[in-house]
């Protein structure tokens, strides 16, 4: 029994791993007709323009409307490329290659031909290669056999030495143009492929951008189908560069429009099993609950018909809040008019309003799931409208108003009542169960006035909309406006087809005058009051006798100082008049009535300012003056020392 159940769970495994092999993912997305009429705009802005690499591209994807354009761009060409600073090979590429697209007149410099003729052995990188033996193929020379044989040993020697991306990428597009014996670059197809990076994965690309991702495409399948090699991308790397070639159809430069248009139809030429395609929505994914009709688009990347037409168009339908099943393996049927559209009509399965998801598979090879909507029909059930007395035991009269009709009879109401509008919504076509809208509004029109007041409405417990409003209260809401009012009641919601305004009834609103009267109209733009900048107060100093004492208490260090010298007596032995000497005590002295002055009026920038250059003067000094004493001092110790040998 074990075995049975293992032998059953790995027959279960190999079978999931089988299906989700053999399902691709479809992208949602193709290069549209805006997309091309965008990118015509981008080469017709090109072949207009002074940029020779910009004329090459453009004029491979449109041709001059006339014979004195065409006759235009050919003289600029031969301009354009004597004043070109690219390489003379990549040039000279360019030239050959515009002018043979465009059937130039002019004939080629003997100049320039002799530099694209005689190849310079060895030629150091692969895209020189490439541009020679592609300026070859344009003048329609055939490169003779040794020639050949040695461009071949060259470009095996240059991807030994050289084996970036992009040199990668321009040997896989040269190689097919060489002899058989450059079938050693296939090998080199795996290397390229595995530095692929992911994003986010969805997406493949290479680093470089655009232009090494597609130069590596479009040149490993062109050496792939020359060598008759399997193809260099699986379904799934397909659909992953598909989608990065997608995100980028917004280039702007010619050479880039080229190179993309160029991607996406080298990977639509893949085998039909492994080919990407799009599958998308037609029209805005909102159906009609009366005739849900689903329609598909089903292209290549480019937006065309598939090479074979899918014959097998299945879809699961799920509700997406509840993630249950509403039908399986509902089937598309093709369009007879289109070989693009397919469609299926849910009516059979009754969807009701809401979201759902369709999970579709296409000959049991592809597979993509869109999001739709199903739209219902709101009804008004039964609307009341009342106007009563603000006090809430009072009784309210109500009228019954039938959709979409206008009550005829204008009500009133002062500031001493309230209007009272309940309205029951059901969605038409089912049973008479309420249902909620996302927007349930009242709307307040005044004419004469030109003044619009709106409300929400609100859904009680019963599901049942209402609207309360006293008068007085919301006197403010309309400026103490007082006149007709038209009261509209406004429905809609996303789920539903048929969102209306409905002017319900006309309403006479009286609001009290005396408020009205109080209110003073101010200009919405007048002249503002003067802003005075008025500074803060100063804080309260303190009493003078407290200052009186504080500043005895500072004096007190030089009083006792004073009285000290006085005990002791001053030594003024040392004291010489020297200019060091009276430098240094002038300068101290300068020092402290500076800082008197700073204490009694002065602040402290003015102080700094000031105290520098006395601080210098008094420093120098007083150097001086220590220098002097020290030597003064060992003189003295000399003297004594010699007396006291002799």
């Amino acid at each position: 029994m074990i075995k049975l159940a293992l032998s059953l769970s790995l027959a279960l495994l190999l079978n999931s791993i089988y299906i989700s092999c053999a399902t691709n993912n479809a992208v949602d997305s193709h290069l549209s007709s805006k997309d091309l009429q965008r990118l015509q705009k981008v080469f017709a802005d090109g072949i207009a323009s002074n940029d020779l690499q910009s004329i090459f591209y453009s004029s491979l994807n449109v041709e001059p409307t006339s014979d004195l354009e065409r006759t235009n761009v050919c003289q600029r060409l031969f301009k354009v490329h004597a004043a070109s600073k690219l390489k003379d090979y990549e040039k000279d590429y360019y030239l050959v290659g515009a002018a043979r697209t465009l059937k130039c007149p002019e004939k080629l410099p003997q100049e320039i031909l002799s530099n694209i003729y005689n190849i310079p052995m060895p030629i150091t990188s692969t895209q020189e290669i490439f541009y020679r033996i592609t300026a070859h193929k344009y003048l329609g020379v055939q490169i003779d056999e040794t020639t050949l044989k040695k461009l071949v040993k060259n470009l095996e020697g240059v991807l030994m030495k050289e084996d970036s991306l992009t040199s990668l990428g321009y040997a896989f597009n040269v190689a097919s143009e060489l002899s058989p014996e450059s079938e050693f670059v296939t090998e080199r197809i795996e290397d390229a492929m595995v530095q692929a990076d992911e994003v986010d994965g969805k997406m493949l690309q290479f680093e470089g951008g655009l232009s090494v991702t597609s130069l590596i495409i479009t040149g490993a399948f062109k050496i792939s189908a020359y060598f008759s090699k399997p193809p260099p991308v699986d379904a799934q790397q397909a659909y992953k560069f598909a989608n990065y070639f997608l995100s980028r159809r917004s280039v702007q430069t010619p050479k880039g429009a080229h190179i993309l248009i160029e991607a996406l139809k080298t990977l639509s030429s893949m085998a039909p099993q492994l080919a990407p395609i799009c599958i998308q929505l037609i029209g805005n994914g909102q159906l009609q609950a009366d005739s849900p009709r689903l329609a598909i688009a089903i292209v290549d990347l480019l937006g065309k018909p598939l090479k074979e037409a899918p014959l097998n168009i299945f879809g699961k339908v799920l509700l997406r809040k509840e993630g249950t099943t509403l039908a399986q393996k509902v089937q598309f049927a093709p369009k007879s008019s289109d070989k693009t559209t397919f469609a299926v009509d849910l009516s059979p399965y009754k969807p009701t309003r809401g979201l759902y998801a369709i999970e579709i598979e296409v000959n049991s090879k592809y597979a993509q799931k869109l999001n739709f909507k199903v739209l219902g029909k709101v009804k008004v059930q039964q609307l009341e409208l009342g106007i009563g007395e603000s006090d809430a035991s009072s009784s309210i009269k109500k009228q019954i108003v039938a959709y979409p009709k206008t009550l005829t009879e204008k009500l009133a109401a002062d500031h001493t009542q309230r209007v009272l509008l309940k309205v029951l919504l059901i969605e038409e076509g089912t049973t008479d169960k309420p249902i909620t809208v996302h927007q349930a509004f009242v709307r307040f029109y005044n004419k004469q006035e030109d003044l619009e007041v709106i409300y929400v409405a609100e859904q009680d417990s019963s599901k049942v909309y209402k609207f309360d409003m006293d008068v007085g209260a919301r006197a403010g809401d309309f400026k103490y406006k007082s006149g007709l009012y038209e009261m509209v009641l406004i429905v809609g919601d996303a789920s539903i087809s048929n969102s209306f305004e409905w002017h319900v009834a006309n309403l006479d609103l009286d609001f009290p005058h005396n408020v009205k009267a109080a209110i003073k109209k101010q200009p919405i733009r007048s002249v503002l009051p003067e802003i005075t900048h008025q500074f803060r107060a100063p804080e309260n100093r303190p009493p003078r006798l407290v200052s009186d004492i504080f500043t005895g208490l500072c004096l007190t260090p030089l009083v006792i100082l004073f009285i000290v010298w006085h005990k002791l007596g001053i030594n003024v032995s040392n004291f010489t008049i020297a200019p060091s000497t009276i430098g240094f005590h002038v300068g101290f002295g300068g020092i402290l009535v500076l800082f008197t002055v700073f204490w009694l009026k002065l602040n402290m920038f003015q102080t700094l300012r000031l105290l520098l250059p006395i601080a210098t003067f008094t420093f120098l000094c007083g150097n001086r003056l220590l220098r002097r004493l020290y030597g003064h001092r060992s003189a003295k110790a000399s003297n004594a020392g010699a007396l006291a040998t002799s």
